[in-house]
């Protein structure tokens, strides 16, 4: 279906500096053996980002933030999932003195982790906590349409939640600042192929109207065009990437959250959500050959903090089980209210591409270029 190689097919390849191979099906290799993710990282990340950080344009930045915010509630918003990211970048803006307002919005799936770490993260800094909390009876819906339609991305529906209740919490309080904890440190490489614009309402729909069988009228939607028009244009809303202006190591942020809020981790990147951590675990590897930690590791051999070596050692351990996988997909079946024989037949099925479904990508196209420019007037960062 998607022309992935997977390791002792004939073929396979992996990149000799990364861990990345031919399970992304768009990568290539020079002669040395070398992926084309190298290449990208030197000629396309690291001119616009530094692994030293930029100490200047960080303080500039909260300066600019904190002028902004005068004589409001919040100076900023900042979306917590309980996650190392998100969490790090909340101990940043308590460090720095910003007034976010932090928003967790609860699609069904927290693990019981990801809860304390959030709860001792805002009751340590002081901070406003907003949950927004999903018609579970319309997610699940959506869910299962995943499901049943085969598609490789089975967390859009989950990362659709998130981003749209967070910016519509953060325009309907005038928050012109959103704090983002994506970063290069460890996720500048992520194939294309792997999975699918979660902000696609289009698509979205589509799968919900062959597969659906309930409307979803609360359901928060978001897309590209309304990303771009309403909320960036018309509200002025700023998203902004602070841990790329700092010297962001994974290693060292853990430590630090353990040793300021006994912090805890949960095992795996994504790994706070019960159903990321299905889906990224095993579904994705079992179902489709995607193993997403060849991402996540190769992103940080690129930027040196970690070695292909203990990249390699890591990879031969096994953080998610089959007692896990067992757990994990008993809590689904019963949360989905789907019977064994449909999952059976679910993993029997045929496997589908994104590209069988509706997608706005003429739309999709249009925004990012619309972003560019954005980006260069000082919109976004």
């Amino acid at each position: 279906m998607n022309g992935i190689i997977r390791s002792g097919e004939p073929g396979y390849r992996q990149c000799a500096t990364t861990l990345m191979d031919t399970t992304d099906p768009e990568i290539t290799f020079d002669d040395q053996g070398v992926s084309s993710w190298v290449r990208y990282y030197r000629e396309v990340v690291l001119p616009r980002w530094s692994p030293a950080g930029n100490p200047a344009a960080f303080a500039a930045l909260i300066r600019r933030i904190k002028e902004d915010g005068k004589n409001k509630d919040y100076d900023c918003a900042l979306g917590l999932s309980g996650g190392v990211d998100s969490s790090y970048l909340a101990h940043i803006a308590k460090r720095e003195g910003l007034r976010p307002l932090i928003v967790h919005t609860d699609a069904g799936w927290n693990s019981d982790i990801a809860v304390r770490n959030i709860e001792k993260i805002v009751k340590t800094c002081g901070f406003d906590l907003f949950t927004v909390v999903i018609d579970w009876d319309e997610m699940a819906d959506l869910q299962r349409a995943f499901l049943r339609a085969g598609v490789p991305d089975q967390d859009i529906p989950q990362d659709h939640v998130i981003f749209a209740a967070f910016y519509g919490l953060a325009a309907k309080h005038r928050i012109k600042w959103v704090l983002s904890g994506h970063n290069f440190a460890c996720e500048s490489v992520l194939p294309p192929a792997w999975g699918y614009d979660a902000m696609d309402w289009r698509h979205m729909l589509a799968i919900h109207r062959k597969h659906g069988e309930r409307p979803l009228g609360t359901f928060p939607r978001m897309s590209r065009a309304r990303f771009g028009l309403e909320y960036t244009l018309l509200r002025g809303i700023r998203v902004v990437k602070p841990l790329n202006l700092l010297p962001y190591v994974k290693a060292d942020a853990m430590r630090t959250l353990e040793r300021e809020f006994d912090w805890q981790y949960y095992g795996g990147k994504h790994f706070e959500s019960r159903w990321t951590r299905f889906f990224q675990g095993w579904w994705l590897p079992t179902r489709y050959g995607y193993d997403k930690r060849l991402a996540h590791l190769s992103s940080l051999i690129l930027c040196g903090q970690i070695t292909r070596a203990e990249a390699l050692q890591e990879m031969r351990q096994t953080p998610y089980t089959e007692a896990m996988m067992q757990e994990d997909r008993d809590l689904i079946l019963k949360k989905l209210g789907m019977a064994r024989d449909e999952w059976e037949k679910l993993l029997a099925a045929p496997l589908h591409g994104h590209d069988e479904y509706a997608q706005a990508l003429g739309m999709a196209k249009l925004m990012s270029a619309g972003q560019r420019m954005l980006r260069r007037a000082g919109f976004l960062k």
